[in-house]
Order: structure tokens, then C-alpha cells, then sequence
């Protein structure tokens, strides 16, 4: 089974699946299908983090492809022109970083594939040299973010047809994405971190006063690791590790075990309130410390604990909301990104998380390689004392976080979700959802969502925004007790697109979801 924010992505991925691929190649298929297709949530040019469930050894791996700064990134050169941020859009953004999602998929592929890098990509470069047909949701952020688009005249040429925002129904291709695709089909990772393709996308960036080189490019390694795990009433859920934010999810369930969430009424005010403080406390932990571990201590062990966690509970109050300026220390949620879960029938699974950060990322198409580049690197500070502080070589604090759930030691749920900021708190709500009040996979992903945080400059940090199906009598309760509410339509795509498979090793089946809120689908072989 495989699951993704867009139908062409899944079905690309039950293809491979079918032709005898592994989960990994599925997950393959269907991320590089949504670099095609989900054009304005991922590309090529961004970055990935994978759990992989090894079946046959009975063990989950990490995989990071954080792209690292260019050689040249420094703080100097924005105080130079009195800027006290990095811009989110052009560039700058789209060049301080390299993309590292490539270098994932050859890793992976590495130990896992079945099947050649080139079957596995063919789905994706179809649709790039043959075009797709544009949905409503993809034609409505063109459409948003036109303006942007525009400042890049490559940009421009893919997606602002005419020079107008391409229209639902509208078959987009993208020739230049559809060979370098082939490209790295045929020529392997070398000719994307070595070769043309990195050429062109160094030519094109210093035409444009940008950052990166060929020789960044070469630096460029995703590695193995180990990832997190916690427990929660018995369950053991995997997350992803720094640079990303995944360490937050273990930390709400270990703040919000103790509270029996069961005998509290569904999308009631003390469900929400107590879900929300506990999100505050282990974000304020995450703004504070979270940084590249290669540069930085990130002081993980500590901030799993129970103990800490046992330390930082009696700071939520039941009665009242802890405000984000209240938040005691301890010694942008507009985010766009797609999320993989794929499963095959020996049992291996694959939990991806690939993105560009913003919507259509920095808006910079590189060159004559049809990739549109990410503006991750927004995400680093230029406070030089801060540890997620910009610097030559290093990962910026992501958002992409990935996860797996296992019922003793058998695996349960694959699960994921897109949101920036909103994803752990996306996983908080999936997981309680379904282990506290007994919620399947696809009922815990169609549930109203709250997501805690701002969307635009100016919010304030601790504004709770709520979809409209969430009970009037919780909200006018959630704002008496202190909550800045903001209610958002019934079904928003601000919510996050989630999806999942839920695993049942005795019936020996997959139970997939997909969310409403995208255009996506769970398709089984």
C-alpha cells in the first residue's frame, strides 16, 4: 500500500509495488511522482527524512538528507546589507542551501531497492515530459503565489503559461525537470551532485549573485542514524532526529500521559487544552535548543525523559492557558511538504518526508533543470549566538519529521504529515486520537484540526486555530479560559495533509488513509 498527498503519487507507488518492487522503491516512485505533480509542496530541489523498517532485521532506521549550507554562508554577508533575516523568497534562500532529498533516494535505494533506480523513476518522468492534468488545489496556489513566480523567468515558463497562472484542468509539463530526472535515472547520483545538473544549477546561481557551487554540491551526503523512540501506553513511536523536530512528539505524549484523555469527551475543551499547553512547553524547548547536532549539543536524552517531562507538567494548567511569553526556560507554521507511507508484503515499510518549506519553495526554478529550489535555509537564525545560527556546512532546524508506531514489536502505524510547524502537533493528535479514544487510521485523519501558532507576521505565537467543525460549546470554552481562537473553514488546507497505514500482522492486512484536505489517495496493490 502507499499513501501520498496526490492520487498519480500513490498509484505510481502501488505500480512499482506491483511490477515487485520494495516499500523503499514505492516510496521512491511516489515522492519523485509528487515532484512532478505537487509541484508547490516538493521538488527535487528539496530536502527528505525517512524511517525505514528493515522487516528481516527487525529494526527501524534513519536516513537524513538535510541539505547544509553553502561554503559561503555566513552571517557577515546579511549584516553587510542590513538584513536581520533571511528572506524567504528568490536567491538567497533558494541557493544558501543544496538539496539533499536526491542524495536520500539513492541511499535508500542502495540498501533496499529491488527494482532498477530507472523503472522506479519512470512513472514521474512520464508526467514531467507528457505534462498532468492541474487540479483545483494546485491551480489555486499558482494563482497565490503568481507574483513570485514571475520575479523567475524559468518560473514563469512552467507554471504562468500565457503569462496568466495555469488554470484547473490545464496539462502542465515540465521538459527540463522530465531530463534531469532521466538523468539521474540513468547517470546516478553523480551526475546530479557532480555533473550537469549541478553545474547548471551552480551556473544559475552565480548569474543570480546566489550562494551554492559544484563543489557544495559534492559535499553534499545524507547519512544513516538511529532514530528517537518513546512510549506511550505501551506503544513505541519512532521520530526523526535533529536537525528535525521530532524529539516535540515524544515529549507532549510523555507531558500528557498521565491524564486519562480517554474519559475526556472528543474535541472537548479539556481534550484541546490539554493537548495545546503541552505543545507549548515542548516548543518553547524546541525554539530554544534545536539545532545541526554537528554543530550544536541538542540536548535530546534530557529532554525525552521522563523526569523532565514530570518537571515541566505542573506548568499546565488545567483551568487556564499558559501563555507563550509565560513559558518558563529550563536551564511559522506556514510550511509546504509532502509526506510518503508505503508498505510492502514482506513487511518493510517506509515513512518519507520531503519538502521545499514555503509554498513553490523560494519561486527559483534553477536554469535549464526544471527543479525548483527550496527556501529552507529561512529557517536559520542570524542571532551568532543562537544554536540554530547560520554557518557554512551546517543544516538549518527542520520541520520535516517522519514517524512509525509499533504494538510490542510488531509495527502498527506508518504515519505522517505535511504542516511545518503543524506537524508534530498533527502526530499528537493522530496518535491520542487513535490510542486514547480508539479512533482507525482514516476517522483520526478526517477529525477537525487545531493547530497552536502563527501563520503570518504579526500573529501571536500562542493563537489557536481551530477548523470549523470543532463544537461551539468547546470553543467559547477554550476562549474563556484564556485561548486566542481564530476559526478556520470546515476543512482547511492549513491544517496539514495527513495520511497513514495502519498494519494488522494477524488478518495480514493494510488499512490505508488519506486526507480530505489534499488531493491525495491510498492505493493498494
Amino acid at each position: 500500500m502507499v499513501c501520498s498527498p496526490h492520487r498519480l503519487a500513490s498509484s505510481a507507488g502501488a505500480e512499482v509495488l506491483a511490477a515487485g518492487g520494495s516499500a523503499i522503491d514505492a516510496a521512491i516512485a511516489a515522492s519523485a511522482t509528487l515532484a512532478v505533480v505537487y509541484p508547490h509542496m516538493t521538488s527535487v530541489g528539496g530536502d527528505a527524512f525517512w524511517l525505514i523498517h528493515d522487516a528481516r532485521e527487525r529494526r527501524v532506521r534513519y536516513l537524513g538528507g538535510g541539505g547544509r549550507a553553502a561554503a559561503s554562508a555566513r552571517i557577515e554577508w546579511f549584516r553587510e546589507r542590513g538584513l536581520a533575516e533571511i528572506p524567504l523568497r528568490g536567491v538567497v534562500p533558494a541557493t544558501l542551501t543544496v538539496p539533499g532529498a536526491v542524495d536520500t533516494w539513492f541511499e535508500a535505494h542502495a540498501a533496499y531497492g529491488r527494482l532498477p533506480l530507472g523503472r522506479v523513476l519512470e512513472p514521474a518522468i512520464g508526467h514531467a515530459r507528457d505534462g498532468f492534468a492541474v487540479t483545483e488545489r494546485l491551480a489555486g496556489w499558482i494563482a497565490r503565489v503568481a507574483d513570485v513566480l514571475r520575479d523567475c523567468p524559468e518560473s514563469a515558463a512552467i507554471f504562468l503559461p500565457g503569462g496568466a497562472p495555469a488554470p484547473a484542468g490545464h496539462r502542465l509539463a515540465n521538459p527540463d525537470l522530465a531530463r534531469t530526472l532521466d538523468a539521474i535515472a540513468t547517470g546516478g547520483r553523480a551526475v546530479f551532485y557532480e555533473g550537469d545538473i549541478a553545474r547548471e544549477m551552480a551556473r544559475h546561481a552565480a548569474a543570480h549573485g546566489g550562494f551554492f557551487t559544484a563543489d557544495d554540491f559534492r559535499q553534499q551526503r545524507a547519512r544513516w542514524g538511529e532514530p528517537l523512540a518513546g512510549t506511550y501506553r505501551g506503544v513505541t513511536i519512532y521520530e526523526t532526529p535533529p536537525p528535525t523536530q521530532g524529539f516535540t512528539v515524544i515529549q507532549m505524549l510523555n507531558l500528557v500521559e498521565p491524564w486519562d484523555l480517554a474519559r475526556l469527551d472528543y474535541l472537548g475543551p479539556d481534550h484541546v487544552h490539554l493537548l495545546v499547553q503541552a505543545k507549548m512547553l515542548a516548543f518553547h524547548d524546541r525554539d530554544r535548543l534545536l539545532a545541526d547536532p554537528d554543530f550544536a549539543k541538542v540536548p535530546v536524552e534530557r529532554l525525552l525523559s521522563r523526569e523532565y517531562a514530570d518537571l515541566r507538567r505542573p506548568l499546565i494548567d488545567p483551568a487556564r492557558v499558559l501563555g507563550w511569553d509565560a513559558v518558563p526556560s529550563s536551564g511559522s507554521l506556514a510550511g509546504d511538504t509532502v509526506y510518503v507511507a508505503a508498505a510492502d508484503a514482506d513487511g518493510n515499510a517506509a515513512s518519507l518526508i520531503m519538502s521545499l518549506y514555503g509554498v513553490f519553495g523560494s519561486g527559483v526554478v534553477a536554469g535549464r533543470t526544471g527543479v525548483v529550489l527550496q527556501n529552507r535555509s529561512a529557517y536559520f537564525s542570524l542571532d551568532p549566538s543562537h544554536p540554530n545560527r547560520l554557518e557554512p556546512g551546517k543544516r538549518p532546524l527542520h520541520t520535516l519529521i517522519a514517524s512509525l508506531a509499533f504494538r510490542g514489536d510488531r509495527l502498527w502505524q506508518v504515519l505522517g504529515c505535511m504542516g511545518a510547524d503543524g506537524q508534530p502537533q498533527i502526530h499528537l493528535q493522530l496518535y491520542t486520537a487513535m490510542i486514547d479514544w480508539g479512533l482507525d487510521v482514516q476517522q483520526a485523519v478526517e477529525s477537525p484540526r487545531w493547530l497552536s501558532g502563527r501563520f503570518a507576521i504579526g500573529d501571536p505565537r500562542d493563537l489557536l486555530n481551530l477548523e470549523g467543525r470543532f463544537p461551539d460549546a468547546t470553543v467559547a470554552e477554550l476562549e474563556r479560559r484564556g485561548h486566542t481562537i481564530h476559526r478556520w473553514p470546515p476543512w482547511h488546507e492549513l491544517a496539514g495533509h495527513a495520511h497513514g497505514i495502519t498494519v494488522d500482522p494477524d488478518a495480514g492486512t493494510y488499512a490505508g488513509a488519506a486526507d480530505p484536505r489534499s488531493d491525495g489517495a491510498a492505493v493498494g496493490d
